[in-house]
């Protein structure tokens, strides 16, 4: 949980840091204007024109976590049919209401990523919390995807089964990021 949390804040530091770029940009550029005004005279028009391209320039490079999540999306599908996911949970959509996703016979962790333990199956295996019969919530596990002996595991395979959770993990931390900016949005400052 907190190698989650750890990951979700690095993933927001990187995001202010990009916006505050592109804020320390447009305050160069409202500088730079101003002093070329006081300077120049008729050429302003032209040079302010060039600033403007340079900050739509810029802002295409900094708006680049929405393509990434686009294709990162685009990605997550084509592997959730091809891992034939699709079977155990038809739409596409819904495989975002788990709470978690996992591997069983793979390693996660940075010191054993990738490394398929010997014996163990491999499972893509998602996490929801149901209601048990006194109301209170449990932690269910759903495999997604079974993929037999690690041992008798294609390389290929393995890698777009933990691209898979690792891409499916990142859209989760995009839609978590997106759940806070709303609730912070919501407070009234």
């Amino acid at each position: 949980m907190s190698s989650s949390l750890d990951k979700l804040k690095a993933l927001t530091s990187r995001l202010e840091e990009r916006l505050e770029k592109k804020g320390d940009l447009s305050q160069t550029l409202d500088n730079e204007q101003n002093d070329q005004e006081k300077d120049v005279g008729d050429d302003t028009s032209k040079s302010i024109e060039q600033n403007i391209e340079k900050v739509e320039i810029h802002s295409e490079n900094i708006s680049a976590p929405t393509d990434v999540r686009e294709a990162n999306i685009e990605r997550v599908k084509v592997l959730f049919t091809k891992l034939n996911i699709v079977e155990k949970s038809p739409d596409f959509d819904r495989v975002f209401l788990y709470k978690a996703m996992n591997l069983s016979g793979i390693g996660l962790k940075e010191d054993d990523f990738a490394e398929v333990r010997e014996g163990k199956y491999i499972q893509i295996i998602a996490i929801t919390y149901e209601p048990d019969k006194n109301g209170k919530k449990k932690a269910k596990n759903i495999s997604l995807g079974y993929f037999g002996k690690a041992e008798t595991l294609d390389a290929t395979l393995k890698n777009e089964i933990i691209e898979f959770v690792l891409r499916w993990r990142y859209e989760k931390a995009f839609q978590n990021v997106e759940h806070y900016k709303d609730l912070i949005a919501r407070v009234d400052i």
